[in-house]
């Protein structure tokens, strides 16, 4: 091989190393099988969210794994094999993945990271099911809400008491 050729690779290897390195999450999956429309379905809704979809070669992935310190992605690493990275949104790709392959069953989920973690696929699973950020935005604002709306329901009905209680005397 050329040094050209195996500069480029060197920068392509680097550069999957960051992905890895800057992600919130990566979901590795297997494609292979899905027709033109699907796999165009799913990356307009992976884009939508921010991920970005990548397919790979094993061997540029297993070295940017090892660079990055991610030892057990190995073997994922086998066949052809796509990689889903997101920087902001830990669940995004894990739900948006998993949703599509209920519907097509060409693409399989292999493993993936979570916040720096190799994560297994019961691992990815489990996080597929989580509800995206303004969805778990929204439950904590009701959490936090909660208190406050019982406090001016018992004051709205100490109030409203009180009239009834004045009319009786």
């Amino acid at each position: 091989m050329s040094e050209a050729v195996i500069a480029q690779k060197a920068k392509v290897v680097e550069s999957v190393t960051e992905q890895f390195k800057n992600a919130a999450s990566a979901v590795i999956v297997d494609s292979r099988g899905l027709t033109v429309a699907q796999d165009t379905d799913l990356r307009k809704q992976l884009r939508e969210a921010g991920v970005e979809l990548h397919v790979i070669k094993n061997t540029i992935l297993r070295r940017a794994a090892d660079k990055a310190g991610f030892e057990g992605l190995d073997d994922t690493f086998v066949g052809p094999t796509a990689v889903a990275f997101s920087n902001e949104d830990v669940v995004a790709p894990a739900r948006i993945l998993a949703k599509f392959a209920e519907t097509a069953d060409a693409l399989e989920i292999k493993g993936g990271l979570i916040e720096g973690k190799v994560a297994t696929l019961d691992q990815i699973n489990d996080l597929s099911k989580l509800p995206d950020r303004d969805g778990l935005l929204s439950m904590l604002l009701s959490v936090l809400q909660a208190p406050v709306r019982n406090v001016a329901y018992a004051v709205k009905a100490v109030a409203d008491a009180k009239p009834a209680e004045e009319a009786e005397a």
